[in-house]
């Protein structure tokens, strides 16, 4: 059997035209672009390295995306420094995002468990093989999962992903990273670190996500957020809804305090909750509007919320879905509040860093502000719990 050529994408940004904006994040904006020599779409994430707080942690994900090679994660076809940028060119996912397709298609959340089941099969198999080769992705979500117009579901968004090696090694990590309502309790506790386990917990809020219509606790304030990931009972899907029996088991099994009792990537996969899952997408990404950007243009001005406090945290999270966006003033009117009630252990500059630690802000915004904020156990508690963040610890 004849085997097919690779293309090759050219290095160098005169070869690329630069089109619609259809991401802007605190690292980079994202374009659909035209690879000119080939005449095929793209999408480049460009990220300006000056302005930027952690050059690690662009090029790592530059350099993540290269080496994978799975048809159901987000691979890079080539990246390049122009002048003082780094352009990552990859395939463009026109569909949008989990979230954008859940919100532009459906009232509130996904109705059809056949449609959950192949979002999160494909997103499954990605992060199996993340898994298997040493990875965790840290940041599992339905803004993270993409699609493109003939339905192919990728896991996307590498720049949190992290070897579980080290010298050979297997070694569990201890830097809290990744979307809050998201977080796996171990990782908020730090008692004794976390591996690819903490994965499989945000596969399950993840699940609850798209068929809830937001993440479970997107209403509260973030430091009861955390307390009540640690505290309470995990979430689960909602009684007053028809739910399918393997579609609760398979929530219950990945929504486990202890991470030693939840099940690998690979267990997950031989689910038959997957048995049931829609063979294609074709039905769904019909109803969709004609272009990405004009999805996101709609998702933005139209309210997807019923009571106040709800519609500011669903704010966040839309704003978080793109871009980590701290806004100094009312972090400091959240710490003010939150001084009676928190036990002082520890304080750090809001851009500062604590054993080599970081909360990362949107790019653009001052990097040189020491204004203070009240963390106990050194968590970033007045982040909102919509957005990507990491603490080293």
């Amino acid at each position: 059997m004849k085997k097919t050529e690779e293309k090759i994408y050219p290095v160098g940004a005169a070869y690329y035209e630069l089109m619609d904006v259809i991401g802007k994040g605190g690292c980079a904006t994202v374009y659909r672009a035209c690879c000119l020599p080939l005449g095929e779409i793209v999408a480049i994430k460009v990220a300006n390295l000056e302005e930027q707080d952690d050059f690690k942690l662009i090029t790592k994900e530059a350099q993540t995306m290269k080496l994978v090679r799975h048809p159901n994660l987000v691979s890079a076809y080539c990246s390049f420094i122009e002048e003082s940028e780094l352009w990552v060119v990859m395939p463009l996912m026109d569909a949008g995002s989990c979230y954008h397709v859940m919100k532009s298609t459906y009232p509130g959340s996904i109705q059809e468990e056949a449609v959950i089941a192949k979002f999160l099969y494909e997103a499954l198999k990605g992060l199996e093989y993340l898994h298997r080769n040493g990875l965790m992705h840290r940041d599992v979500k339905a803004g993270n999962i993409l699609v493109d117009s003939s339905g192919v579901v990728k896991l996307g968004d590498l720049g949190f992903s992290t070897s579980l090696f080290d010298s050979g090694c297997r070694r569990r990590r201890k830097t809290i990273l990744g979307t809050p309502c998201w977080m796996a309790p171990e990782v908020i506790e730090q008692s004794e670190g976390y591996d690819h386990k903490a994965d499989i917990w945000s596969f399950g809020i993840t699940a609850l996500e798209l068929a809830h219509g937001r993440a479970p606790l997107a209403q509260y304030p973030l430091l009861e957020v955390f307390f009540k990931i640690i505290q309470e009972e995990p979430p689960r899907l909602d009684s007053s809804k028809k739910f399918s029996k393997s579609f609760k088991e398979i929530v219950a099994m990945c929504l486990v305090k202890d991470p030693s009792k939840r099940p690998t990537a690979t267990e997950l996969l031989k689910h038959p909750f997957f048995k049931n899952r829609k063979p294609n997408l074709r039905s769904v990404l019909e109803k969709l509007s004609p272009t990405l950007r004009k999805r996101l243009i709609t998702i933005k001005t139209v309210a997807v919320t019923q009571d106040k406090m709800e519609e500011t945290s669903q704010n966040e999270y839309k704003r978080g879905i793109s871009c980590w966006d701290f806004n100094l003033e009312e972090i400091k009117a959240q710490a003010a509040l939150l001084e009676d009630d928190v036990v002082e252990e520890e304080r750090i500059d809001v851009l500062g860093r604590k054993n080599e630690g970081q909360v990362f802000q949107q790019a653009g915004q001052s990097n040189v502000m020491s204004e203070q904020v009240i963390l106990d156990k050194v968590l970033p508690f007045d982040i909102p719990c919509g957005k990507s963040v990491m603490v080293n610890s």
